[in-house]
């Protein structure tokens, strides 16, 4: 599913236009994103959860040339762990 398919849907199972529907998902994503950046956590309840875990700086392996490492450095990275009600919809 794309996000103009995500669009129809929420336009078409709300009764809205697709333009306000647009507005509304590309409001949600802004306010998570930023919310991440803050390095706030995001609980949807049923659906699950948005967080920033931090990856720890490691040693890797150069794929052009196995023999030769690099350093990789710590990062954060987004995080979604899915909730008990997305789960069962899923399975």
């Amino acid at each position: 599913m794309t996000k103009n398919d995500l669009i129809n849907e929420v336009a078409a199972n709300a009764g809205m236009s697709k333009k306000a529907a647009g507005e509304a998902i590309s409001a949600t994503f802004a306010a998570i994103e930023k919310a991440l950046a803050k390095g706030d956590r995001v609980q949807l309840v049923g659906f699950g959860t948005f967080e920033v875990r931090k990856r720890a700086a490691r040693v890797g392996r150069n794929p052009q040339d196995p023999k030769k490492t690099i350093q990789i450095p710590a990062k954060k990275v987004p995080v979604f762990r899915a909730g008990k009600g997305l789960k069962e919809q899923v399975n």
